[in-house]
């Protein structure tokens, strides 16, 4: 008899029906069990919602492949592509062996990890591979495109998920398999934009020089370490021959946030004007980045783009940067928008927090970015047109025939912003290795002017507050908290009668989105006291004690906002943090009204105002997640850790938070221990992009 979906509703479970019910044989008891995993917070209803369509399709299907589907689906909750059931089995993800933050309900447990003991993976592949509702990855039938799971090898994916990484190996393939004509005399060339007196090795040179050969390649490496001086290089060289013959590339540069859109805008800006090349070529280099999605030409309430492999990006170089924010999809989208005759340079930090959404594309591609391991015949065209000898490198050798993805992969290794006494860049390096006692050994000893760290004693320590309102409390600005901004804004504010259309007005509003950026509390977690949501009330109602702010409503002056969604209406991005100021209406000069500075993701330093009435997807930004914080950059950055572990604390959001930091970092602690266990913790996202070696 089939089941209807009222057979599939929750049942409530008490301690002994929980004992009793046997998941990993009867369906309807690994359902029972899966709703009290939603109670929980283990899985999401949407996983949950995804297996019941599951045993509607298919009712006497097996509940090995139903347990399966809802780890699939939790995976990609948690940034994963699939479900490796070799990997889940042999060490469950901490996502499926912790409670999740916030949990506090009590009652019976059973945890996935748990479950998952008893189980081998050749059964559990068997049973999913004979399963009407899964597909083997090398059928590719009418019928077996029909199955909303498919299965390769050990790994399990959803169908939509399988197709996104397939089509982005397939690209990636037939790029690395087409040679680049090299600009002609390429090493004068080279020898014209760098300094040929370098006595270490030129890593930016040679990132220049690999990129000239394929239509496809990658310049990764940690802040300061020179990335957009290198594309900037790379685009002279590459747009230098094309404009002697008269007939420049289209270029195009994009990044996945306005923020990063707006911080690469200025920079690339400030290196173009530098380079010593013909104006002809530089005025061909352009300095306005945009966003992925208005690259793509995003259609509102759809995941559709007006760019597509039927309709390309009228384009011949593409520069992506901040590439580790980019998910699975949206590479594919990209990947299926571009022209075959284009070349595509991503640009990112590898080892950043990969993207909110599933997949880490950049991780992925970048396996091999630490050892090199380019091919003799790479290393030996690599000194002949650099002059660069890779003998004291300490690369890895690959063999002839292997590795070509590594021969389009260079990785920066000088960083020109956290030098040898950087106290910020030996803490980056220390928790990067996963070196945790020594990076907390660092953080005690107190020898480094760049370094702060604060051991909280509870909820209520005021100490908190204080960093909050006076930061590090050296007496220099960028050591100083939210206080130095407010200060900002009250002293600069232009004379009361002043028109609204007067410059002085614009002027104050840009330095007092300056001063914002003087310091920045990020946080692991939205939830709880020692999340964006509890801090951010914290920090609002410590400001309103100290007559900083009038916090009695929604809209204040000085309430600092960030954008939670692209309004391409208003010109406004997701990541674009704005600051509302009273200024003239605009009817005369006696009456004022809030309105919303936003700067303008131009590269000019512009300022754009907005009513508050208009923003509808925005949040104070006292205090912002380490994710949403990545294409940013802050004179003095906090990071405060919660009390408890927690499946996103990992080493590579402690390094985010880190290096959000130009000139000082604090790390501030509810409970010890935590640190040293994020640190150990590397994230570890499952996918099978690559995995077969190019």
């Amino acid at each position: 008899m089939s089941r209807t979906f009222a057979d599939l509703l929750p049942i409530p479970l008490d301690a002994e029906s929980l004992s009793a019910l046997s998941p990993l044989s009867n369906g309807q008891d690994l359902l029972s069990l899966l709703d009290r995993w939603v109670e929980r917070g283990w899985l999401r209803a949407l996983d949950r919602a995804f297996v019941a369509f599951l045993a509607e399709r298919d009712p006497a299907g097996d509940s090995l492949v139903l347990l399966a589907a809802a780890l699939t689906s939790h995976q990609l909750g948690h940034g994963h592509v699939c479900l490796d059931l070799g990997e889940t089995l042999a060490e469950p993800d901490f996502a499926l062996s912790l409670p999740p933050e916030g949990d506090a309900l009590a009652g019976p447990l059973l945890l996935p990890s748990q479950l998952l003991e008893s189980l081998d993976t050749e059964t559990w592949r068997r049973t999913l591979a004979s399963s009407s509702l899964v597909a083997l990855s090398s059928d590719d039938s009418p019928a077996a495109r029909q199955r909303p799971l498919v299965l390769a090898q050990t790994r399990l994916y959803l169908r939509r998920y399988w197709s996104f990484e397939r089509r982005i190996d397939s690209a990636l393939r037939a790029r690395l398999n087409s040679s680049e004509a090299p600009p002609a005399e390429l090493p004068e060339r080279l020898d014209a934009l760098f300094d040929t007196a370098q006595t270490q090795v030129d890593w930016q040179k040679l990132a220049c020089a690999l990129a000239t050969r394929r239509a496809f390649s990658i310049i990764t490496g940690g802040p300061g370490t020179g990335k957009t001086t290198t594309v900037v290089r790379l685009l002279a060289l590459l747009q230098g021959p094309a404009v002697e013959v008269g007939t420049p590339l289209r270029i195009r540069l994009a990044a996945p946030t306005g923020k990063a859109a707006a911080r690469l805008t200025e920079s690339i800006s400030q290196q173009v004007q530098g380079l010593t090349v013909a104006s002809a070529v530089r005025d061909k280099i352009p300095t306005e980045v945009t966003t992925v999605h208005r690259l793509l030409g995003s259609r509102p309430g759809t995941r559709h783009f007006r760019h597509h492999a039927a309709n390309p990006l009228p384009l011949d170089v593409l520069v992506i940067d901040e590439a580790s924010m980019i998910d699975l999809e949206m590479m594919a989208n990209l990947l299926d928008a571009l022209p075959a005759h284009a070349r595509l340079v991503l640009l990112g930090d590898k080892d950043q927090l990969a993207s909110v959404e599933a997949g880490a594309v950049l991780g992925d591609l970048c396996r091999d970015a630490e050892v090199g391991r380019y091919s003799p015949q790479t290393r030996a065209w690599l000194e002949q047109v650099s002059g660069e000898s890779l003998a004291q490198s300490g690369l890895e050798e690959g063999s002839d025939d292997k590795h070509p993805l590594a021969q389009q992969v260079v990785m920066l290794r000088h960083s020109r912003r956290f030098g040898q006494g950087s106290g910020i860049g030996q803490l980056a390096r220390l928790v990067n290795q996963q070196a945790a006692g020594e990076a907390r050994a660092l953080l005690v000893e107190g020898s480094h002017t760049d370094l702060f760290n604060l051991s909280l004693r509870g909820e209520k320590d005021r100490a908190l507050d204080r960093l909050l309102l006076q930061g590090l409390g050296r007496g220099t600005e960028g050591g100083q908290g939210y206080r130095h901004y407010l200060s900002v804004l009250k002293e600069g504010r232009p004379p009361a009668q002043l028109h609204y259309e007067d410059s002085r007005w614009s002027d104050w509003a840009r330095s007092v989105l300056q001063a914002f950026e003087s310091f920045q509390l990020l946080c692991a977690v939205r939830k709880g006291p020692w999340g964006v949501e509890g801090l951010n009330q914290r920090v609002t109602q410590v400001l309103f004690a100290a007559r900083l702010i009038d916090g009695d409503q929604q809209w204040y002056e000085g309430r600092p906002v960030l954008m939670t969604r692209n309004d391409y209406s208003l010109g406004l991005m997701n990541g674009d943090i704005g600051i509302a100021l009273r200024l003239p209406d605009g009817e005369g000069a006696e009456r004022h009204v809030l309105r919303v500075a936003f700067p303008r993701n131009d590269g000019k330093g512009g300022v754009r105002f907005v009513l508050p009435s208009r923003l509808s997807d925005v949040e104070t930004v006292f205090a912002m997640t380490v994710h949403k914080s990545q294409g940013s950059e802050f004179a003095h950055t906090a990071l405060i850790l919660p009390d408890a572990l927690n499946p996103v604390l990992t080493k590579e959001l402690i390094y985010t938070g880190i290096t959000r930091a130009k000139h000082w970092f604090s790390l501030i602690e509810p409970r010890s221990g935590v640190f040293e266990e994020a640190v150990r913790r590397k994230v570890k996202r499952l996918s099978g992009l690559m995995l077969e070696q190019l």
